[in-house]
């Protein structure tokens, strides 16, 4: 009977631990697949992924365009202000039979043929055309803060999904390393229940204990695929596949305070420039509006050559020209100057509310994300030793489980403690990463420097 239990061990011990090696393999293999072994990955630091955003993302593209359309208008509104020249060829045959009533006088047919070089010219608008090559010319400026805008928010995307990486590695390896101590912890209660040390109570906890830990190993390796798509996404590379390189740490650096952070932010913020702008070129539509009513002064010129056939041998041709000023002043226009001036104003009026509504958001964006730096930090500070110890009291509970001076409870309680420390760590380091770039996004400096530098805030692998 004692060697027909031992059989019917020794076949359990040896189909957990072919259970084991496939869980293992299903944990690691597709892990190497999703981690971009393929022919067709690109492999990319933080600083590689920031370029390639700064040239292929699908915003900053827009925006790019959004630049040549405004560089289009203003050539379009500097039109006005420059000569028009017009060539205009004419051609005509009339007959009229009752120019026979003057008696043969008026000859009944005529034949007319003209070429003809027409100029206009303005010569005065009451500011109307210098106001509106002003305002096209400070649409480029917006056009400018546009691009600026759409880069810092594809450069804050781009780090976060960088550093969503790098943890969802970290909580993967975490969560390996805890299948593979369970699975370890499992072979060894199968040794001693076939040795008659250990129960089947044992074995059977030890196997759901495993079966537990298996999802998590799943979960955050799809976690990996995801996060390695979202960053695909943001770099706009089409189907070509991306993956990262480096590791998750975090240099505590001083941050600045409230008032400085608030004073670069009003200075630096491309949504406030680009407001101040759109003021400026409210305060010229004004302008525009208000020489509705006004006169405006052309001049019109014309140079060519003119024929001239009515029959009865009465025929001529020669050169012809003309010039003159023309005024033109809209004395009454049903009040539609007034109506479009008062409409002017009021644009003028909502832009400057929306700055200062501008300028509130940006101060308690900066406050928040200034204070999300700091709780990062202090969290990274408060927890860095607690994995060390976590781990210290698990071999501690393993040893003295061994010994039978502690109990399964209690390492059950330490192999979560481990993995609870280890994960709360790594999340605190992408949350302190995360929470650097959206104070720079805050300030309005993200992007301003040179993506190839060194940040203070994240350590690479070179």
């Amino acid at each position: 009977m004692k060697r027909i239990i031992t059989i019917l061990c020794w076949k359990r011990q040896l189909t957990l631990i072919i259970a084991s090696l496939l869980i293992v393999s299903q944990g690691i293999f597709p892990l190497t697949a999703a981690l971009g072994e393929e022919k067709e990955t690109e492999v990319l630091t933080l600083d590689d992924a920031l370029r390639i955003a700064a040239e292929k993302n699908r915003d900053i593209q827009k925006a790019l365009e959004y630049r040549n359309q405004v560089e289009a208008i203003y050539v379009t509104e500097r039109a006005a202000a420059l000569p028009q020249f017009v060539i205009t060829a004419h051609a005509a045959n009339s007959k009229d039979e009752s120019q026979k009533a003057f008696g043969g006088l008026i000859p009944t047919k005529s034949n007319t043929r003209s070429v003809e070089v027409g100029l206009s010219q303005v010569l005065f608008t009451w500011g109307q055309v210098g106001a509106a090559i002003r305002a096209a010319k400070v649409g480029l400026a917006t056009a400018d803060d546009q691009l600026r805008l759409f880069r810092q928010a594809a450069f804050r995307d781009v780090s976060a999904s960088f550093y969503d990486i790098l943890l969802a590695r970290e909580l993967h390896a975490i969560a390996k390393q805890d299948l593979e101590q369970k699975i370890r912890r499992h072979d060894e209660a199968a040794k001693k229940y076939a040795a008659g040390v250990a129960t089947d109570y044992d074995v059977l906890s030890g196997k759901v204990d495993v079966e537990n830990a298996q999802p998590a190993v799943i979960q955050t390796e799809n976690l990996i695929r995801i996060s390695r798509e979202r960053l695909r996404f943001l770099l706009g590379t089409d189907a070509k596949e991306v993956n990262v390189k480096g590791i998750l740490e975090a240099v505590i650096s001083p941050c600045a305070e409230h008032q400085e952070a608030e004073e670069i932010a009003r200075k630096k913020r491309p949504e406030l420039s680009d407001l101040r702008h759109r003021i400026q070129v409210a305060e010229e539509l004004i302008k525009i509006a208000n020489a509705g009513d006004k006169p405006r002064l052309d001049l019109r010129a014309g140079y060519g050559w003119r024929d001239l056939d009515l029959g009865q041998d009465l025929q001529a041709n020669g050169q012809a020209w003309s010039a003159g000023l023309f005024v033109t002043y809209p004395i009454f226009d049903g009040l539609r100057t007034r109506g479009q001036v008062a409409q002017a104003k009021s644009n003028l009026a909502s832009l400057k509310i929306d700055e200062a509504k501008l300028l509130d958001s940006i101060r308690l964006e900066v406050r928040d994300a200034v204070n999300a730096v700091r709780e990062a930090g202090e969290i990274i500070k408060a927890i860095s030793g607690t994995v060390a110890r976590a781990e210290r009291l698990l071999a501690m509970a393993e040893k003295g489980y061994e010994y039978g001076v502690k109990t399964k409870l209690e390492i059950d309680d330490a192999e979560l403690n481990v993995v609870q420390a280890k994960g709360n760590l790594a999340r605190a380091k992408r949350d302190y990463l995360v929470a650097c770039v959206n104070l720079e996004r805050a300030t309005g400096m993200l992007g301003e420097k040179e993506p190839e530098k060194e940040t203070p805030t994240a350590k690479k692998n070179p």
